[in-house]
């Protein structure tokens, strides 16, 4: 197993970047490494920071402003090549059908429920590691 999995927070929000800090943990399940935290509050930063590489997983915060997380995640599942998976913070149930737009690979509703949000995020660093073996 990988020694770490690294996981970008884009929100420009602190206390979301914080509950999703909270929610994961160490690590959000027991089979899958240890997860260091890349936390981003504006679009450049999310971008740079997938360019550079070793992102593992996504989390876009779809109320963030002025880029969404939603579009944000279309953008990136364009440009990026072999863009991490992304887990998108929707602001209500009803917003679902936006994630699907933006071509989340999961959403979450907000605020952040931590034990549907670790399942959620431990379920695509199992995908992202299985990928990469």
């Amino acid at each position: 197993m990988q020694a770490t999995a690294t996981v970008l927070v884009y929100s420009d929000n602190a206390t979301t970047r914080e509950q999703v800090r909270l929610a994961t943990g160490r690590r959000p399940a027991a089979d899958v490494p240890q997860v260091e935290i890349l936390e981003c509050a504006t679009q450049p930063a999310v971008l740079a920071a997938l360019d550079a590489g070793g992102i593992d997983v996504c989390v876009l915060d779809g109320e963030t402003a002025p880029a969404g997380g939603m579009g944000v995640c279309r953008q990136i599942k364009d440009e990026i090549f072999r863009c991490p998976p992304v887990l998108l913070l929707i602001g209500r149930p009803q917003d679902a059908w936006l994630a699907t737009w933006s071509r989340a690979d999961a959403a979450v509703t907000h605020p952040v429920d931590p034990v549907a949000f670790a399942d959620s995020l431990a379920a695509l660093l199992r995908e992202r590691l299985l990928t990469r073996a």
